[in-house]
């Protein structure tokens, strides 16, 4: 079933990816002119037309982003417990096809959870570090990991190889923790999670399905303040925000429709 979900997943964005539907819109009303059915193509193409002007010229991702972002916040070190078990660190932030390319380690735009990371590693240096995460990648499976590479990251970083405990088996969110609370020294203790901000509703919710309890600390922000956000016609960037938040909404709804997580919009509250 876990093999299923995962294929299924990975087809299904390819479809549902905001930028790959922006293509695929222009690429049907192209063969719908060519066909002879010129007012449906009309259509088609104006309204794809109209989509892409929007994305290309403002930051729309940013409203769906945004809530998401803003459900756990990040806590002060004066907040965060005096003892913890554990800092659970969420594969994402590596770039794995190029680090396999170029056999040097890359990382990619989740790095901010390697930051985050060592930050949290250093304010409580006896405990712990887990890394969660195998390739999450159709064609990567039997390639390389992300896990072989967060150790290299890790450890670059200056954490010490005996404080790290690596699982490198999961393909997606769930399979993060189904895998991970094999490996936990203290199963009902308290773990840091860190994760990008947009994917820690999701990531907590399926935590407390597990049982397990865990501190958001989310990091790797995509989406900018009101004062800031304006006209900038940045296709590119506006994307690597909108395609995330679309993404990750669609997620959380599967993911509670299959019984995968503890609640739609996971919140501050543990019982949701």
């Amino acid at each position: 079933m876990d093999q299923a979900f995962f294929v299924l997943s990975k087809l299904a964005w390819a479809f549902l990816s905001p930028g790959n539907l922006i293509i695929f819109g222009f690429i049907l009303g192209t063969l719908l002119l060519v066909m002879g059915f010129r007012s449906l193509a009309k259509r088609l193409l104006v309204i794809d037309a109209i989509i892409a002007f929007i994305v290309l010229g403002y930051p729309v991702g940013d409203y769906l982003i945004r809530p998401l972002e803003k459900r756990f916040p990040v806590p002060t070190i004066a907040e965060l417990p005096k003892n913890i078990d554990g800092i659970i660190v969420l594969g994402g932030g590596e770039d794995l096809p190029r680090t396999l390319s170029w056999h040097h380690p890359e990382v990619g735009n989740g790095a901010d959870r390697y930051f985050g990371t060592k930050l949290l590693a250093d304010h409580y240096p006896n405990a712990p570090v887990i890394f969660t995460g195998g390739s999450g990648q159709i064609k990567l499976q039997h390639m390389g990991t992300e896990a072989s590479l967060a150790k290299q990251l890790l450890t670059i970083m200056g954490i010490s190889p005996k404080r790290l405990i690596i699982e490198p088996n999961s393909r997606n969110t769930y399979e993060n923790f189904k895998y991970t609370k094999q490996l936990l020294p203290k199963p009902d203790g308290t773990y840091l999670l860190v994760t990008s901000a947009f994917h820690m509703p999701r990531a907590v919710g399926i935590a407390r399905k597990f049982g397990l309890h865990v501190i958001p600390y989310p990091v790797d922000f995509r989406s900018n303040s009101a004062s800031i956000r304006s006209w900038d016609f940045d296709f590119f960037d506006h994307l690597k925000t909108l395609e995330p938040a679309w993404r990750e909404w669609i997620g959380l709804t599967v993911y509670y429709l299959t019984g995968k997580t503890s609640a739609w919009l996971p919140n501050t509250q543990q019982g949701d």
